[in-house]
């Protein structure tokens, strides 16, 4: 199933509204062709709790994540651009507004890939070591700079830039072609290396010029696929030792010497399976690592690099070191079809290769073109793939699949800044083909995000209580997620923190609160009780707070300082 759009139609998102406290939001897309659709519910007290309960644990923390997006390649831009005007609005609203998926990661090639009508670089006139002919081309300036201006007005959220080289000039090549088996010529710190340095600074450089800056830069893509005799498109070899020595010597320096000091370098831009290795090259090495950030991984190999011997042990070993996805597509494999107009189980990839990553300390997820025509492209060495978004020009539509659905129970509910924390499963099913990750929002919001890929609806049980051993107090959910189904939920801001209450009293009129103003329907402020696991009954503090009344029997079971006062009505 996909929805199509066109000059005059388009599905849309209701802006995210945060709930009120005790009760949750719910996000469904189904095979059944649920897409991302909206259903409320409070959280109760007294259901029997399902075999499987999912508890949720704030006082777990784990990584901040980043965010969510794809890529600006030249055929993305020329499949938007083929729509009639009305229709580019409705895909890039689709994308990247707040009535879409509000993406906020959008990956760049510097120059070309081979998804664009053929191979160049900005300065392919020979010997050209000043780079005084470099320029961007009408791939830029009429395609991709237009693109990215007109997502940027749309967006709310801001859009954190980054772009990737495939290939250097075929001149400063040992190839001397922009294809094949090839590294730069030379050495580290050599004239070829410093002028491929200073390279990068000229595309910010101009792109700045248009008034688009950018948050990071790879040091280059896939380098391993330059290694590779007769590859079929633009590549450029290193090593992890050559690339340990050119950000060293050339491209850390010429970044922290120019006016984009400010933007981040990541390195390897590569399957993962090249983990923990390339990391412990680069950043085991004092000149090499103060100029990185990040790392960046693809998902092409996956099923040889599992992401326990990969992932894990780098994040081990580089905790400072941020870890983003920054590449993947389905069809790229011999044994895949490139376009499956409605293919659920595609979906399913995605969101299953998101969960993965990001419960393995991965800090944002960048799919590939954000939109290619009915073949697949184009690409001039037709190494065509699927998309999210797939754009018939001829009829002046374009068709949202499955995958755009799955990326958007992410991108849409998990803004950059939000942060992983715990969400354990109940001992009487640790089994479960169940697949879940939980999110803190900046605004202190939690979202959790569940796929079901099994043959079997599943119902399971949600609860929060800020300490998962300690049930009482705790609320819960009971949702029935179908067979091959992703839901994503959303609860309160305060609520969410670790809400706990004291027993035998009603949750409207007794919270344990966090300091601060009390839910969206008061402006009381709750004083501090005592820091204890047992939370200080203190009536005059109470009194001065707007509340009154003594407790009924009960321990409120607080992860942090809280105090209970009633008859404030939240």
């Amino acid at each position: 199933m996909v929805c199509v759009c066109n000059a005059t139609y388009c599905d849309t998102l209701d802006p995210v509204v945060l709930p009120a406290p005790g009760t949750f939001v719910k996000y469904e897309s189904s095979k059944a062709g649920k897409r991302l659709e909206r259903s409320e519910g409070s959280f109760q007290r007294s259901l029997r709790a399902p075999d499987l309960v999912l508890t949720v644990d704030t006082t777990q923390r784990y990584q901040k994540i980043k965010g969510f997006g794809g890529s600006v390649t030249d055929s993305a831009a020329i499949n938007i651009l083929s729509l009639p005007e009305k229709a580019q609005d409705h895909l890039l609203r689709s994308y990247f507004s707040e009535e879409g998926l509000e993406y906020n990661l959008v990956r760049i090639p510097m120059a070309s890939c081979d998804f664009s009508l053929h191979a160049y670089t900005y300065d392919d006139v020979p010997y050209d070591y000043e780079l005084t002919h470099f320029s961007l081309r009408d791939e830029d300036t009429k395609l991709k700079i237009p693109i990215l201006h007109r997502a940027s007005a749309m967006a709310k959220r801001p859009l954190s830039l980054y772009a990737s080289p495939w290939t250097s000039p075929a001149w400063m090549k040992t190839s001397e072609s922009f294809i094949g088996k090839g590294t730069l010529k030379g050495q580290a710190g050599d004239k070829y290396h410093k002028t491929w340095a200073n390279y990068f600074v000229r595309f910010l450089d101009e792109y700045a010029k248009h008034n688009l800056t950018f948050w990071a830069v790879t040091a280059e893509n896939e380098p391993s696929a330059g290694l590779i005799n007769n590859y079929p498109f633009q590549c450029l070899g290193f090593t992890a030792e050559q690339q340990r020595d050119f950000i060293a010597r050339d491209l850390g320096p010429a970044l922290a010497n120019s006016s984009h000091r400010h933007v981040q370098l990541i390195i390897l831009d590569d399957n993962r399976l090249h983990l923990p290795h390339w990391a412990k090259v680069v950043l085991e090495d004092e000149q090499a690592a103060r100029y990185v950030h990040g790392i960046g991984i693809h998902w092409y190999l996956d099923f040889i690099g599992p992401i326990q011997d990969t992932v894990v042990p780098t994040h081990e070993l580089f905790p400072d070191y941020f870890i983003l996805a920054t590449e993947a597509c389905i069809g790229a494999h011999f044994w895949e079809r490139d376009v499956i107009l409605g293919c659920w189980e595609r979906g399913n990839q995605y969101s299953h290769s998101i969960l993965t990553n990001l419960n393995h300390f991965v800090a944002g997820w960048t799919d590939w073109n954000l939109a290619l025509d009915l073949e697949g492209g184009p690409n001039w060495v037709k190494n065509y793939v699927d998309s999210p978004v797939i754009v018939d020009s001829s009829e002046g539509v374009f068709y949202k699949q499955p995958m755009f659905y799955h990326m958007g129970h992410f991108s849409k509910f998990i803004p950059e800044g939000s942060q992983r924390v715990g969400l354990v499963a109940s001992k009487e099913s640790k089994k479960t083909d169940l697949e879940y990750s939980a999110f803190v929002r900046p605004d202190g919001a939690v979202v959790v995000v569940v796929l079901n890929r099994s043959l079997q609806n599943v119902t399971f049980g949600l609860a929060d209580t800020g300490r998962p051993h300690r049930g009482r107090g705790s609320g819960q959910l009971h949702p029935d997620l179908p067979v091959a189904a992703a839901v994503t939920g959303l609860r309160c801001p305060w609520l969410a923190r670790g809400w706990t209450e004291a027993v035998g009293l009603q949750p409207h009129t007794a919270h344990a609160l966090r300091p601060g103003r009390c839910g969206r329907g008061g402006a009381v402020l709750c004083p501090v009780a005592e820091a204890s696991t047992r939370v200080r009954w203190d009536p005059e503090r109470c009194a001065r707070a707007g509340g009154s009344g003594t407790p009924k029997a009960g321990i409120l079971q607080a992860a942090e300082c809280w105090c209970c006062c009633s008859n404030i009505k939240c």
